[in-house]
């Protein structure tokens, strides 16, 4: 790819991602905490500047792309190269890479490909997040500095009133101790592939951030992009079904309002949105894993896997 075109896909996609990163940055200079939007960037590994940077994923090279020399993954892309001469800054993710991260591959690809293969469900109604606070004070809970919308006693009623079935190890493992027998699952660290079911948000925020980020440099930003815009969108959707009382939160352009979970009209409001963010994510995932094909196909895949 000539510099011309990659540097101009560079730049769209860092004007894509300023919308999200500029306001965190800002937000971070001052010190201000925000409940929903810092989540993105705190619980997964990947750091704003790496979000904007732009790659085209494994198999394309660059030329005049010298900035990408000392990037993860990156080297030259043709067999003999002079340094100095023009051919030294023409880069590419390198098959060597490739091979050291197939074991990360093709365990991602099992994940994914589980995990679309089953019936999404839509009754779970963001019970998660209640569980995470069951029994604690309001001054013990992640987001101390905001209420509980129905106070301790009714989130705790909340939870004594519903059944529980979250599939998701990375919400089920902030469960407090008294809700952790309340869930009818028992999904582990290691058995990911036998829980994850395509409807739930967790699962859809993670192929941003456990997925689409861990891939990366070897796909492209673009499908990294539109993973995480969905993640944006699904974090939304799961604090609003929360327990707390974020009425006073500045969304910018978007007014606050809760799903109320509790009630007959909240639990349609969240199963129709579940199954909104569910359709979009599937596309998402089935892109993912045919790069996951693609990249265990490519003749170094293959070479690796010989005996």
């Amino acid at each position: 790819m000539n510099a011309e075109e990659w540097r101009q896909r560079a730049a769209d996609h860092a004007a894509r991602i300023d919308r999200y990163v500029a306001p965190h940055l800002a937000r971070r200079q001052a010190a201000v905490k925000h409940p929903v939007f810092d989540f993105l960037f705190t619980y997964y590994s990947f750091r704003p500047a790496q979000l904007r940077r732009w790659h085209p994923g494994f198999g394309v090279t660059l030329d005049d792309a010298a900035e990408y020399a000392n990037l993860k993954g990156y080297g030259v892309g043709c067999a003999e190269v002079t340094p100095g001469s023009p051919s030294a800054t023409r880069l590419t993710v390198t098959e060597q890479y490739l091979a050291s991260q197939l074991t990360l591959v093709s365990s991602t690809h099992r994940l994914l490909t589980a995990t679309a293969g089953r019936t999404p469900h839509f009754g779970c109604f963001g019970l998660h997040e209640w569980a995470m606070v069951y029994r604690l004070a309001e001054d013990e809970t992640r987001h101390a500095d905001w209420p509980l919308r129905l106070g301790p006693t009714g989130t705790d009623e909340v939870v004594e009133g519903h059944r529980i079935a979250c599939s998701h190890f990375d919400a089920y493992r902030f469960f407090t101790p008294p809700a952790r027998p309340l869930n009818t699952l028992s999904p582990g660290r290691d058995d990911r592939p036998d829980f994850e079911q395509p409807g739930c948000l967790h699962a859809g925020m993670d192929l941003y951030g456990k997925v689409a980020v861990r891939l990366s440099p070897m796909i492209s930003s673009d499908l990294v992009a539109d993973a995480f815009e969905l993640a944006w969108d699904i974090r939304v959707m799961d604090m609003r079904a929360a327990p707390y009382d974020l009425s006073g939160l500045d969304l910018g352009d978007d007014e606050w309002t809760p799903i109320k979970i509790e009630t007959p009209e909240g639990k349609r409001e969240y199963a129709d949105g579940q199954r909104h963010l569910s359709e979009r994510a599937g596309p998402i995932r089935q892109k993912l894993i045919n790069e996951c094909q693609r990249l265990l196909g490519t003749s170094s895949a293959q070479e690796a896997a010989k005996p």
